[in-house]
């Protein structure tokens, strides 16, 4: 369960916004994976403390020592108006100006993830701007939490250590399904609606399915490029369409056929949107960290087939096949 090395902080980093080569669809990680799958609000510490703007530094500084943390928040009724840190009480100390206020030394400008944002993003923003700690929002932009490296860490390893506990006999009861099942042909059909600008809970469907997946005994790297698809194209359900859609799964013995379907607003030019970084994502979508025009490009290095069908005003049906050889074959065989 456990991978068997820890990912470069480039690997990290680099999946979301740019191309995933073949090397990289058949060497996807668990805790890359998990970094699009874990939420930030699952990791983030919520319970803060927290500063004023006319607070004096040398009670802030007593709050980090006591606490021992390294930064707070400044909140001014109830919103949220900027961030101290030890470094700055450190300026301040150097000029001997414990008793300034916070506001004196405080930074207002503020790098922000959303606490519906995957791991991912927030990882994003730590290797862009080299901060320590970022601070959580919730969807209307008030304090939500802090999250660190060291949060996401251990989110990682609480996370593993579940997989460790549970996967186990999950497993063994879905990998035995089909026993006793007689037929010319077996399939197992996973279907999920999938609402429109569902933030919050995107990528959940795609999480369950790469779960089933690896319940019903598929090759791991089977199940990470099958989650990698289906969690873009959940999302472009969510970003692009005006009232969501169905994701639905097919699993066979020896494929394992996604697809999405929806009811509009249609795709103009197939050929466009297949090329890397185009997008049509609004300004608002694009602010939140999604649309950076890699999803189909992604999808269509994860699979061994993708065909679009689409219609200006109608909608777009999105099929994506992975071709399975017999020695990586579930165990939902034909009997």
């Amino acid at each position: 369960m456990t991978p068997s090395r820890a990912p470069t902080e480039q690997e990290l980093y680099g999946r979301r916004g740019r191309l995933i080569t073949d090397r990289d669809a058949n060497k996807i990680s668990r805790v890359e994976e998990l970094a699009y799958e874990l939420k930030v609000y699952e990791v983030m510490t919520a319970e803060l403390q927290t500063a004023s703007p006319d607070m004096p530094l040398s009670k802030v500084l007593e709050i980090l020592r006591v606490n021992r943390i390294s930064g707070v928040p400044v909140v001014q009724d109830d919103q949220l108006a900027g961030i101290l840190s030890i470094e700055d009480i450190v300026r301040a100390m150097e000029k001997n100006e414990l008793s300034a206020p916070v506001s004196q030394y405080m930074t207002r400008t503020l790098l922000t993830v959303s606490n519906y944002d995957s791991i991912i993003k927030a990882l994003q923003a730590f290797n862009d701007s080299r901060l320590g700690r970022l601070v959580v929002v919730d969807e209307r932009g008030r304090l939500a939490g802090m999250i660190t490296k060291g949060d996401i860490t251990r989110g990682f390893l609480m996370a593993l250590q579940r997989d460790y506990k549970e996967e186990e006999v999950r497993r063994y009861r879905a990998s035995h399904l089909f026993e006793d099942i007689i037929s010319d042909r077996t399939t197992l059909v996973l279907r999920y609606r999938i609402k429109s600008q569902d933030f919050i809970h995107g990528g959940n469907a795609s999480g369950n399915i790469k779960r089933a997946l690896l319940r019903l005994g598929a090759d791991p790297q089977i199940a990470r490029r099958c989650g990698i698809a289906v969690y873009e194209a959940e999302m472009n359900l969510i970003i692009h369409t005006t009232s969501g859609g169905i994701l639905k799964l097919e699993v066979e013995p020896h494929r394992i056929t996604m697809s999405t379907i929806d009811e509009g607003p249609g795709i103009p030019d197939v050929k466009q949107v297949l090329q890397a970084g185009y997008s049509t994502a609004s300004e608002h979508v694009r602010e939140m960290g999604f649309g950076a025009g890699m999803g189909l490009v992604n999808i269509k290095r994860c699979v061994d087939t993708m065909e679009i069908e689409s219609a200006v005003g109608k909608g777009t049906k999105l099929t994506m096949r992975i071709h399975v050889p017999d020695e990586e074959s579930t165990e939902t065989k034909e009997k």
